[in-house]
């Protein structure tokens, strides 16, 4: 690691920690005498390797800026880093964040095959579905043309999901929502909309073939819309039942020790209902979500299409001390485009196309929403002393979050100086 002093946190998908971790993690602080410890928590991910390699990326420009620095008390700040695995997957054909020259070649114009590593990253989320991910691949492998077959696919994935929900405890972006009935409606027309979304403007036809060609293409993404639903199920229970008792333990811990949370795509998610399970008396001092792949009402107090209702986390950001900031831009296709397409399909699959997508957007894409006095900041006013002290914060960093190509776009592309710098300032982290 290119920093340290680094620990790392491990939780299983019921949000359970390592607690020899945990415990390191907590004498620790102590014994380096921190002033201040930055946690980032990845997004999909296949394994620890890989999440640690982007930690490394991320972390790489905080020594320098950081060295020599002094809190408002005039004292040495002194930072410590860590590092949060938990169990998540991405399909390989997307690009590793920050590196997408080693992406394998783009699934926007190849056959919707379900290769090996996706199968294997599949069969790790979807422990007693190995039978059911068998048969998916034949079925993407062969693409038979027979409506029975494609609406034995989206079966098929529907099951996966909704066996793994039992028990899960999920809460969703907003008040009032049950979890949604993915898959609903009819499967070519879920198909054809997911293919129509991957096109990017272009003519699918052109891209993928027509006919049966294209509907198969949006079968495969189907399929990984539906394992991101995992995804973000378990995120949440991460954050609400691991994460935020185990800041509550170290916050007992190192009272004065100051905390700052960092989180990536779904990882935002995890970090933003860690909120959620902090303990009575404890706080976080910064809260950063990096293209975060949760609701942009996730925060509001009431909706603005049912204002009986809020979001999950109404009131949570009042458990940080200093501001809630969110980094969008609008060249993450991840969350611009597949999101609101997903959110609406899951609840409303038989009219997709044409449809406003404000209801069911990501704060990734466009920011928070409907949160009273939340700042809206370009990323040049941010970094020139521009975030407020509190509350919920937006900032449109599309100049510096702007490579990638489909599937996800530049939802990926968060190693920047920039970046770094907007943690370092939203944290106050050496005045």
């Amino acid at each position: 690691m290119c920093v340290e002093p680094y620990w790392e946190l491990t939780f299983d998908a019921d949000g359970d920690v390592h607690t020899g971790e945990r415990d390191a993690l907590v004498a620790g602080a102590g014994r380096e005498r921190l002033t201040d410890l930055v946690i980032f928590a990845h997004g999909w991910n296949n394994d620890r390797s890989r999440a640690t390699g982007l930690y490394r990326r991320f972390f790489a420009p905080f020594p320098a800026l950081v060295d020599g620095a002094v809190g408002a008390d005039g004292d040495e700040v002194r930072v410590g880093y860590g590092g949060v695995i938990w169990p998540s997957m991405r399909f390989t054909d997307e690009p590793v964040p920050d590196f997408p020259e080693r992406a394998l070649a783009t699934t926007a114009t190849g056959p919707p095959v379900l290769d090996e590593a996706t199968r294997q990253a599949l069969t790790t989320v979807f422990p007693d579905g190995e039978e059911t991910l068998t048969r998916l691949a034949e079925l993407l492998e062969h693409r038979p043309e027979a409506p029975e077959r494609l609406a034995e696919f989206t079966g098929l994935v529907r099951a996966l999901v909704t066996a793994d929900r039992a028990g899960a405890g999920f809460v969703q972006d907003l008040e009032g929502e049950s979890e949604p009935a993915v898959l609903a409606g009819d499967p070519e027309a879920v198909c054809e909309a997911f293919a129509d979304a991957l096109a990017g403007g272009e003519a699918p036809e052109e891209l993928f073939g027509g006919g049966w060609k294209k509907v198969w293409k949006g079968a495969h993404e189907l399929l990984r819309q539906a394992s991101y639903y995992t995804m973000k199920r378990r995120a949440g229970t991460v954050g609400e039942r691991g994460l935020g008792p185990a800041l509550g333990v170290l916050a007992r811990s190192a009272p004065d020790l100051r905390i700052h949370l960092v989180g990536h795509s779904f990882g935002a998610r995890l970090m933003a209902f860690g909120l959620r399970g902090l303990p009575d008396e404890a706080t976080v001092s910064s809260l950063t979500l990096l293209q975060g792949a949760f609701s942009h009402y996730a925060f509001s107090s009431r909706l603005p299409f049912d204002t009986g209702r809020g979001g999950a986390l109404k009131g949570a950001y009042r458990r940080v001390r200093g501001p809630v900031v969110c980094v969008h831009s609008r060249h993450d296709t991840a969350l611009g485009v597949m999101y609101p397409l997903a959110s609406r399909l899951a609840r409303d699959a038989d009219s997709v196309l044409g449809v406003d997508n404000t209801r069911w957007g990501a704060m990734g894409y466009d920011g928070i929403q409907s949160v009273d006095g939340s700042a809206r900041l370009s990323l040049a006013r941010a970094l020139d002393g521009g975030l407020p002290a509190e509350g919920c914060a937006s900032v449109d960093a599309s100049v510096v979050v702007s490579r990638g190509g489909p599937p996800s776009g530049a939802h990926g592309d968060i190693c920047h100086d920039e970046l770094a710098r907007l943690v370092l300032l939203a944290g106050r982290i050496g005045g």
